[in-house]
């Protein structure tokens, strides 16, 4: 469900960090303890945003996204999200750090699924846990989408 406001974005971590973090961490298992703790670090979100409405489909484990528009020269669009499984929590961060705080425009070009594979995610993730992570970049690019055609 989108939502128009006019506040700052939040704090979500980079994007070019996590990549270089990745890039650090040899071992898949340490890999894994960073996308765990990437999760732990998301912002919260409140109880409200936990409806039907927010609830990504597709999604094995329970994954909510909530989406606020700030609007300019392009529509800027800021996420809050969260899961029920701390794995799946993390593949949320890593998602939020590419597109929270971008133009619709942006998010719309950015390719999610190449950084999950760039990142080694795909390889090592269920292949549940992969077509999770493709509904919830589906589910932001619509938003984007929508966004787009409200500024129009």
């Amino acid at each position: 469900m989108l939502k128009m406001v006019q506040t700052a974005a939040p704090a979500n971590p980079d994007i070019e960090d996590i990549v270089e973090n990745f890039a650090l961490l040899d071992d898949w298992d340490d890999r894994y303890r960073y996308v765990i703790e990437l999760g732990r670090g998301l912002t919260p979100l409140p109880d409200a945003d936990r409806n039907d409405a927010n609830k990504v489909q597709g999604c094995t484990s329970q994954v909510w996204v909530a989406t606020s528009v700030r609007h300019g020269a392009a529509p800027v669009l800021d996420f809050v999200g969260d899961s029920d499984a701390h794995i799946v929590r993390g593949l949320v961060a890593i998602l939020l750090a590419m597109v929270s705080g971008r133009t619709a425009p942006e998010i719309l070009a950015a390719d999610p699924i190449a950084l999950f594979e760039k990142l080694g995610l795909r390889e090592h993730l269920t292949p549940q846990r992969s077509n999770g992570f493709r509904s919830m970049v589906n589910r932001i690019k619509a938003d984007a989408q929508a966004a787009m055609a409200a500024a129009a």
